[in-house]
């Protein structure tokens, strides 16, 4: 039994856990994979006010540390079911049942995929979601990266000081991300732009990934390109599909969450990329953390001598 249970470790959980934990709460955090989320792919952050550079790893190890430091317990669980017991929440990982007077859920998001057949299998055999994870196996070597956003350009500005080359595909006729970044890969000499071009296949033989079959989405016309790595920056999806039975959601999944962070269910919080919003950076995702925390801990408060 605990006050407030936070579903997450990323930036926005660990902090709801942090400021819950400053207000008096006994706080887990369980966290199916690694404690940080996302963060931890950033090669540098250099955007979160008052903070000197840091990487992104760098940066959820020193979060992590804090929030232990203020007595969060961290467990390294995968949460498979949520329900209601009367006015708590229980939920049930993969190794045991934990039951909270409140519950802030900050799910983060994943990767979204192109669809292609032999996309999963090809997964650590040329087709990577992750530059900074698998880019040293591309040294010297021609990559591609598909998606229009900041991180699409991020990745190919990571790779671009590695691999031999770097085409950047991009299905619109203009980049979504940052002007800035846009101009940095342009004055890269091994970068080259596909613009309003499709992966439409993914060549490979028994070791991996050739190359890609692309459609020019002007002409109809379609091409080889060959290339060892493809690097997909397409978009996140949430992670919240366990959830959403209790709480309710966009038609995209995303949590439906107010000022305060309060779900459609009492005593439920959302924090972080995985609810409905218009910005979703490290500086909203912590901003949401201290939020839910709070009214978590508020809410708790009211209702650890509440029968109802």
């Amino acid at each position: 039994m605990y006050d407030v249970i936070v579903v997450g470790g990323g930036p926005a959980g660990l902090t709801a856990a942090l400021y819950a934990a400053r207000a008096g709460q006994d706080v887990l955090v369980l966290e199916g994979e690694t404690t940080g989320g996302q963060i931890n792919f950033s090669p540098l952050v250099d955007n979160y006010p008052g903070l000197p550079s840091m990487s992104g790893a760098q940066f959820a190890q020193t979060l992590t540390q804090q929030a232990l430091d203020q007595g969060v317990h961290i467990r390294n669980e995968a949460v498979t079911f949520l329900r209601t017991q009367g006015d708590r929440v229980e939920l049930t990982t993969d190794r045991g049942r934990y039951t909270g007077l409140a519950l802030v859920l900050a799910t983060g998001v994943t990767h979204r995929k192109l669809g292609l057949e032999g996309e999963d299998q090809l997964v650590g055999m040329g087709v990577s979601y992750c530059a900074v994870c698998d880019g040293a196996f591309y040294q010297d070597r021609p990559v591609a990266v598909v998606g229009g956003g900041d991180t699409a350009l991020q990745e190919a500005l990571f790779l671009s000081a590695r691999c031999s080359k770097v085409t950047v595909i991009h299905r619109r006729d203009l980049f979504r991300g940052e002007n800035g970044m846009v101009r940095q890969l342009r004055e890269r000499d091994n970068v080259e732009f596909l613009l309003s071009h499709r992966v439409d296949s993914l060549l490979r033989n028994e070791e991996g990934l050739t190359g890609l079959v692309l459609a020019d989405l002007k002409t109809a016309q379609r091409k080889e390109l060959a290339v060892d790595g493809l690097f997909i920056a397409v978009g996140q999806e949430p992670r919240n599909e366990i959830f959403a039975n209790l709480v309710m959601t966009d038609d995209r999944g995303y949590f439906l969450a107010g000022e305060d962070c309060g779900t459609s269910l009492p005593g439920v919080f959302a924090a972080g990329d995985c609810r409905v919003k218009q910005v979703r950076q490290l500086t909203t995702a912590v901003g949401d953390g201290a939020v839910a925390g709070l009214a978590a801990s508020a809410y708790a408060d009211a209702h650890r001598n509440c029968g109802t």
